[in-house]
């Protein structure tokens, strides 16, 4: 294309539910400045849909635009973008491998695929010379990934944790600031429309774990798949976790965590994981509520940065959607092409069982002598550092309940995962031992647990 030409950037939509419904609406509500700000007309070309009955609006604008044959669509000579907001795996990956094979960039919003096979996706797209974006697979429209990709390309970033499913947040949310339980919260997330009829892939950690799994891969040039983060739902989180939380300056949240990992040794490798966790009332992501996502960045150079907003929802994720439209447009425009996949790290990805953290284990115990000298030779055994222990009910508090029995919180230092494992197993053997109400990690504590008489 020679200097000043100009053409028009040919686009066609695969899906129109939630999010294609608003991606078509602004893609012809603001064909003008698209055009203004590409430099060339944006052009719909076509829509394929599995049951055009169900979008009447749809048939009525646009009519012949509008397919059920999806493949056709993408196989077609005249589209030269191919914008996916499906979601799933098949057949949304042959359609992008096809597309991208024949040299059409993608857009798509789809990080089930993208943690499962984006190797695949970024080698086809290499291969063709396309590009491909996908700026709202990861906390809808807050610009997160190319700062990720782009902005700290010169930086080294060494941790990114956050809140990125606002279902989640939602629950635990209502949890903490109502003192309902569990079930309540997620029917009344149900009920506004924020948990799906199914909500598993939200509360048991799937989705997160998918994102987490695309940030790992962007902030640390290393592949990294959804099998490779190590996943744990918020299901199990209860009231009592939440009052806690509470007594130690915190707040319950089910994070993200993808974080360099080093030995003593010097060797590097990559940590994935998903979790609810205790999580500081000083820190930024603990004021982060409702269905809102919030993203805490740390890098070598730029410090901490915190990225926040809405995280899902049909038009906030179309809105991420146009951004990457309109940046491979204007690339398809000048003839050039987006950043291609950095991989070139290749760090192994840490087991959970080596990763250290800190824990909040409650238990309840028979209250008599040599109770807590008997736990406490369980957690030193295995490696485990006690910080604070705290007793609730038992003698003391015989007015409240059984006097023979009592609730010991202990809250731990750093250790890896593997020997809090080996603590616990251990100490549901003890016979002064009744049970284990719940092991919670405890995220960045600094002075939040400075009433437990917790330092650092």
């Amino acid at each position: 294309m020679t200097s000043g030409e100009r053409t028009e950037v040919r686009v066609a939509v695969l899906g129109c539910g939630t999010v294609g419904t608003e991606v078509v609406r602004l893609l012809t509500e603001q064909a003008d400045e698209l055009t203004a700000r590409v430099g060339a007309p944006v052009r719909l070309v076509g829509v394929a849909v599995r049951r055009p009955h169900r979008h009447p609006w749809l048939t009525e604008t646009f009519g012949d635009l509008v397919t059920t044959d999806a493949a056709a669509l993408v196989a077609r000579d005249d589209v030269d973008v191919v914008v996916e907001v499906i979601g799933g795996i098949e057949p949304v990956r042959t359609l992008l491998l096809e597309a991208l094979k024949s040299g059409k960039s993608v857009v798509t919003a789809n990080k089930a695929l993208l943690a499962e096979d984006g190797p695949a996706l970024a080698e086809a797209a290499d291969a063709s010379g396309a590009d491909l974006y996908y700026e709202a697979s990861v906390a809808g429209a807050i610009p997160l990934l190319r700062p990720l990709r782009e902005s700290l390309a010169g930086d080294r970033i060494t941790r990114v944790a956050g809140i990125v499913n606002g279902t989640s947040n939602f629950i635990l949310s209502a949890m903490a600031s109502g003192g309902t339980s569990y079930a309540d919260a997620l029917e009344e997330a149900t009920q506004l429309g924020y948990a799906e009829a199914d909500p598993s892939a939200d509360v048991d950690g799937y989705d997160a774990a998918s994102k987490a799994a695309i940030l790992a891969t962007l902030s640390f040039h290393t592949r990294v798949t959804a099998s490779d983060v190590h996943r744990e739902g918020m299901r199990e989180v209860s009231a009592a976790d939440i009052a806690a939380a509470k007594l130690l300056g915190c707040t319950i949240k089910l994070l993200a965590i993808c974080e360099r990992v080093h030995d003593a040794d010097g060797t590097e490798s990559v940590s994935a994981r998903v979790y609810p966790a205790m999580v500081p009332s000083s820190h930024p992501l603990a004021s982060v509520d409702g269905a809102f996502n919030a993203v805490f960045v740390e890098a070598e150079a730029a410090g901490q940065l915190m990225f926040y907003g809405q995280g899902a929802g049909g038009a906030p994720t179309a809105s991420a959607v146009l951004g990457d439209l309109v940046a491979v447009a204007r690339n398809h425009v000048a003839a050039g092409r987006g950043p291609r996949e950095s991989a070139y790290a290749s760090l192994p990805v840490r087991a959970i069982g080596a990763v250290p953290t800190r824990y909040h284990v409650d238990l309840e115990v028979a209250d008599r002598e040599g109770v807590l000298a008997a736990i406490a030779g369980e957690f030193a055994r295995n490696g485990v550092s006690i910080a604070a222990v705290r007793q609730t009910g038992g003698s003391a508090g015989a007015a409240d309940g059984d006097p023979t029995q009592a609730r010991l919180t202990v809250v731990t230092h750093t250790a890896p995962d593997s020997a809090l494992a080996g603590t616990v197993a251990a100490i549901q053997e003890l016979d002064v031992v009744n049970g284990v109400n719940s092991v919670l990690r405890v995220e960045g504590l600094g002075r939040a647990v400075s009433a437990l008489g917790v330092a650092g």
